[in-house]
């Protein structure tokens, strides 16, 4: 520990003053990040239309270098009725529900698979009456099996 006195670099003003070491006005010139944001919006609005015609180019020459159909499939298309045109457009059986092509709806297959697995839970009947297996409604089977229990599993054998 020293018992120099400490001597302090100031100036009039107050500032430390050194020589290696120098203090700015402002740390951030918000006109620098204003001109920042400016060219950034304009290179971007620069690049979308840069996308755009690149995009109109390409379609062009790959629309100019498609061949026309040969005769046949020309005179084919002809004869054909607007349901078959479109039917070249689309995949092949089966397609996705819901998509150009394919003619049911969707929701409404929903609501009557909904509907049939209702029925099919609520259904009483013999399922094979010699061996005395019945199915009944699935509330049922929940109380029945809540008053007798499930039967228990087999006892696991024992290693020697």
């Amino acid at each position: 520990m020293s018992t120099d006195p400490h001597v302090s670099a100031h100036s009039v003003d107050g500032l430390p003053e050194h020589s290696d070491v120098s203090f700015e006005s402002r740390d951030v010139k918000a006109t620098t990040i204003y001109w920042y944001l400016f060219s950034l919006g304009i290179s971007v609005v620069l690049s979308l239309f840069l996308c755009v015609y690149i995009y109109r180019f390409l379609t062009d020459m790959a629309a100019s270098s498609d061949s026309p159909p040969i005769p046949a499939r020309q005179q084919m298309l002809e004869r054909m009725t607007p349901a078959q045109r479109d039917a070249m457009l689309y995949p092949p059986e089966p397609r996705l529900q819901g998509v150009p092509g394919h003619q049911e709806d969707p929701q409404q297959d929903l609501r009557t698979k909904i509907r049939q697995d209702l029925e099919a839970n609520e259904q009483l009947g013999w399922i094979d009456k010699n061996a005395g297996i019945a199915q009944i409604p699935v509330k049922d089977a929940m109380k029945i099996i809540a008053e007798k229990g499930l039967p228990g599993a087999s006892a696991p054998a024992e290693k020697k």
